[in-house]
């Protein structure tokens, strides 16, 4: 399908936030790394210690992280999945959910770990794959059903409780003064 001349696709809207992302965690870090910042300009990047790492670090993700939050309002997308979507293949969220399996799919029984994988039996790699696909599968559904999100710490309940009161209104949800 042709797309019409000067319709921009999404692939190309969502590069051009994460340029912006990018180029916004580029500049918090330098403000970290000047001559009135916390580390000086000229400092080897070996000589860094854990608070100098810490203040880069902390720099480039608020950076990185209000961009991608100026993205969601614009486009008035969830922010909670604007800041989780990085355009890498695969997603650190998805890797970190990854690597909370390891050690169950470790304890695998009947697995010879001393064995590379192109000597396991057929059906040891198809049961080690499922396993690892089923306990993925359950850890991303915890992280994935929780309340509380990136950007906040308590819970949506809460948070709309406490909008709805700060506006006036009840201490209660839009759903709850619904049900009344």
């Amino acid at each position: 399908m042709r797309r019409p001349v000067g319709i921009p696709t999404t692939s190309a809207l969502e590069d051009a936030w994460q340029r912006r992302a990018t180029v916004a965690a580029i500049e918090a870090a330098r403000t970290v790394v000047k001559v009135d910042g916390v580390i000086p300009p000229g400092t080897p990047i070996g000589r860094l210690g854990d608070v100098e790492w810490g203040w880069l670090v902390a720099a480039i993700l608020f950076g990185w992280i209000s961009t991608r939050a100026e993205q969601a309002t614009v486009e008035s997308i969830d922010t909670e999945l604007a800041i989780r979507t990085s355009g890498l293949d695969p997603e650190p969220w998805d890797a970190g959910a990854v690597v909370t399996i390891l050690p169950e799919l470790a304890e695998m029984p009947d697995i010879d770990w001393a064995k590379p994988v192109s000597e396991w039996p057929r059906e040891t790699v198809t049961q080690f794959l499922l396993t690892a696909m089923r306990l993925i599968r359950k850890a991303m559904t915890v992280r994935d059903i929780s309340e509380r999100g990136i950007t906040r710490n308590s819970s949506a309940t809460v948070i709309a409780r406490q909008a709805n009161a700060a506006a006036g209104g009840l201490l209660m949800t839009p759903s709850e003064i619904n049900d009344l």
